[in-house]
């Protein structure tokens, strides 16, 4: 899982904890603010149910009017349809009401069966036929449920106590008004029946007495100014008219006559409940308006707190994606500096140092602290530790490596000092050998002068590995163009074996640049050299040659155990990309033949054969080739030891008169080096600085004909195997001088040669009959040169073959 998510989680887990305290905290406040909106809604129907009792209170009064015969039905018509249209205000205020009180919501439900039963019960007044004892009770009942409904909204949840006495008051200033409408109505049929009986005017009597109780309950339960607004509104002359007539009425005794004309008595009891129902509305408003402050004040301090917890909550998500982002980019760029030193940075700064003078005389140190920081951006967390941990890592790794490279140009120096010195001696040693040879007549003498002279070519070939090794190459500039078939004899005779080396098909008109000829010579050289180590010493080392278009190849099969495919695969790819160290001393001739090869551009690979043995193939590209070269005399196929005169490593150095071999020197032109391809580093060698390094192949760790596995195998050569020639002493020249009787030079069978290939000498003289060959050597052969062709035809243009290799198939 990634450090995003990681931190998401991180964040996820105590902010859900927040959130969910946060609403427990927020409930009680979204509660209150709920409940004062619903008491809000309540009071608003409250003061629905006032208009409506007053409304209907007016049509009691005009229906008893109507059927006492004090009044008209015009009168009554107009009366209810204003309280139809109070009902329907009421009905639209409490159809959305919810969590009402029980008693209120009882009275609610009383009000609309009412409602429903107001037809039959108008439709009685119209006809006469209802009492008024009934049809004032009816209206009571009615007008009862809604003083109800006031004083029940008192006990909804959540109410103020304050709140609460002050709806009780709104409710008992109802009350006081309906106490003063039935005052009317009794009156009205005390009128109609001739006087007061004794139940109206106990019922009289009850209504001042009720109205007196209602207005006292008003005056404890409100504030002081609802009192001094009722005692202002009823001291004006209305009001003291209708309590003049009121006292005028009471005074009257039962079956008397009432004095009061039902025309002023009707006029100043309309007039009373007007100047109520004014104190009533005031009230009314009073309490909606502070239940509605209430209210705007929970919603507010709710919606306060729901904003301000949304903020924390937000802000704490921002701050934590701030920090992670910070957290995350930082940590991603810690990443992205690990990945780049590790896959490209290091191995880079890895790769320059281990070229030859990469430090520049700096120290390592220096170098460190040139390469720099990878972290650039680093603080005091602990992230910018680990930033400072890791560039400190940097520092070390680079300045470890830069030690390491100044060891080994160090080692590098001291070989190419040893090698230099090395090659003094054997340039000393070879300038004697050469005094000696020139005054020396006994066969036996000049023999051991050749093979000490041979051994000294050995030894300089050593001296110039050792010089490849610490980075430089062969100082010596040739002045033309020498044929490939003369290096081959060249690096031939710089291996202790050279007269096992049997030469095939050699194709006329390649030749090897100047500028490249002791550097192929030494590569061929190290391939031969290991070819007849490690191969049996009765078996022959085949080298054939051939052009492919605008480049020459060049194999040499032995007939050795071989090597594994794993094994030659390391080599092959030792070969492709050489080391840039001083690489393993036994296995020297790999990284000379690998350094020099990458110097020219040359490609090597080892291949396996059908038979015993490996197939080691050299591919010269164009720079390095002398196309269509004229030759003398190139070597005739064969064995170098049956072909060359006397076994000595210098063949190409032509003898002087009387069969005495001239100085090396004695030819050269000035400015020029006429040394023989075979020679190595005389006694100035200085090194020149070398090219690319290439590992290669041939190494020096096991006995010749050793069965072991070893740096470089064998394969069955590409041609006939010649048993070793015995070296037979025919006479002595003029000058004294040993002559080796000459056989005739042993050609491959004609199923061997090449279209084009060179004609040796000897070509027309009587063949013997040719060695029977099996049809598997044949085949080798065949496939081997089919194979080439089909290698080079896919990579024609490139300099380098592919990695992968092509296994011989019988």
């Amino acid at each position: 899982m990634k450090i995003n998510r990681r931190l998401v989680l991180l964040v996820t887990a105590p902010l859900t904890v927040a959130v969910a305290f946060s609403v427990l905290a927020l409930a009680p406040a979204t509660n209150q603010a709920l409940q004062a909106d619903r008491l809000a809604s309540m009071v608003e129907a409250a003061d629905g149910a006032s208009e409506l009792a007053n409304r209907l209170q007016r049509e009691r009064a005009a229906a008893t009017a109507l059927i006492s015969e004090q009044g008209d039905a015009e009168t009554f018509r107009l009366r209810a349809n204003a309280t139809d249209e109070s009902i329907a205000g009421f009905r639209g205020r409490t159809k959305g009401l919810s969590a009402v009180p029980g008693s209120a919501q009882g009275a609610l439900d009383r009000i609309e069966r009412f409602v429903e039963e107001m037809p039959g019960l108008r439709a009685q007044v119209r006809s006469g036929s209802s009492t008024v004892s009934a049809l004032a009770f009816g209206y009571r009942i009615v007008i009862a449920d809604l003083n109800s409904y006031r004083d029940g909204i008192a006990q909804a949840d959540g109410v103020d106590a304050d709140i609460a006495d002050r709806i009780r008051a709104a409710a008992a200033l109802s009350e006081a008004a309906e106490h003063t409408a039935q005052q009317q109505v009794t009156v009205m049929r005390a009128q109609a029946a001739g006087g007061f009986t004794i139940a109206s005017q106990r019922t009289f009597d009850a209504g001042r007495l009720g109205y007196t109780e209602s207005t006292g309950a008003m005056f404890d339960l409100g504030p002081g100014e609802w009192r001094t607004w009722l005692e202002r509104t009823l001291s004006g002359a209305k009001a003291l008219e209708a309590r003049r007539l009121e006292d005028e009425i009471g005074r009257t005794g039962t079956g008397k006559d009432i004095t009061v004309t039902p025309k002023e008595w009707q006029r100043a009891a309309n007039d009373r409940q007007e100047l109520l129902r004014s104190v009533e509305r005031r009230v009314d408003a009073a309490v909606l308006a502070q239940v509605s402050d209430v209210r705007t004040t929970l919603i507010w301090t709710a919606g306060a707190e729901v904003v301000l917890v949304v903020l924390t909550l937000v802000g704490v998500v921002v701050v934590a994606i701030r920090l992670g982002r910070v957290m995350v980019r930082r940590l991603r760029d810690l990443r992205n500096a690990a990945h780049e030193v590790a896959h490209s940075g290091l191995p880079a700064v890895m790769s320059e140092l281990s070229q030859p003078g990469a430090l520049r005389g700096a120290t390592p140190e220096e170098v460190a602290r040139r390469t720099g920081n990878p972290v650039g951006t680093t603080g005091e967390d602990e992230i910018g530790e680990v930033g400072e941990a890791f560039n400190a890592v940097h520092h070390e790794a680079v300045r470890l490596a830069a030690q390491q490279a100044y060891v080994h140009d160090q080692l590098a120096e001291t070989l190419v000092g040893v090698a230099r010195r090395g090659a003094r001696l054997t340039a000393v040693m070879v300038s004697e050998l050469d005094t000696v040879q020139r005054d020396e007549a006994d066969p036996v003498r000049m023999k051991t002068l050749f093979a000490l002279d041979h051994l000294a070519i050995r030894m300089e070939r050593n001296t110039n590995n050792l010089l490849v090794l610490g980075g430089y190459g062969n100082a010596r500039v040739r002045s033309a163009d020498v044929g490939c078939s003369t290096v081959i004899v060249a690096a031939a005779q710089q291996i202790e074996r050279f007269d096992r080396v049997s030469l095939g098909v050699i194709e006329s008109g390649i030749g090897i640049t100047a500028r490249a000829v002791h550097d192929v010579a030494h590569i061929l050289a190290e391939l031969l050299d290991n070819a007849t180590r490690y191969s049996p010493p009765d078996k022959q080392v085949g080298v054939a040659v051939w052009r492919l278009w605008d480049r020459a190849v060049v194999q040499i099969v032995d007939e050795g155990v071989g090597i594994t495919a794993e094994r030659r695969a390391v080599h092959n790819a030792a070969l492709l990309e050489p080391q840039a160290g001083i690489g393993d001393v036994r296995s020297m001739g790999l990284h000379v033949v690998a350094r020099l090869a990458a110097r020219h551009g040359i490609v090597v690979e080892l291949r396996d054969s059908s038979g015993p043995g490996t197939i080691a193939e050299v591919t010269l590209p164009a720079k390095v080739l002398a196309l269509d070269l004229k030759e003398d005399q190139p070597p005739t196929p064969g064995t170098l030891g049956n072909d060359v005169g006397y076994e000595t490593p210098r063949p190409i150095t032509p003898p002087g008169p009387g069969g005495r071999r001239q100085p090396a020197a004695a030819n050269a032109r000035p400015g020029h080096d006429s040394t023989p391809v075979g020679a190595g580093v005389g006694a100035s060698g200085a090194g020149a600085p070398g090219g690319g390094e290439r590992e290669a192949p041939p190494g020096h760790d096991g006995p010749r004909g050793s069965t072991r596995e070893r740096d470089h195998g064998t394969t069955r050569a590409p041609h006939p195997v010649h048993d070793e020639p015995v070296s037979r002493v025919a006479g002595v020249s003029s000058s004294g001088l040993p002559l080796r009787q000459r056989r005739a030079p042993q050609q491959w069978p004609a199923a061997g040669k090449r279209e084009g290939a060179e004609q040796r000498p000897g070509a027309g003289a009587p063949r013997p009959s040719p060695r029977r060959r099996d049809s598997r050597q044949v085949s080798d052969v065949l496939a081997a040169y089919a194979q080439g062709i089909n290698r080079s035809t896919n990579h024609r243009g490139r300099s380098a073959p592919d990695d992968n290799t092509e296994r011989t198939e019988k």
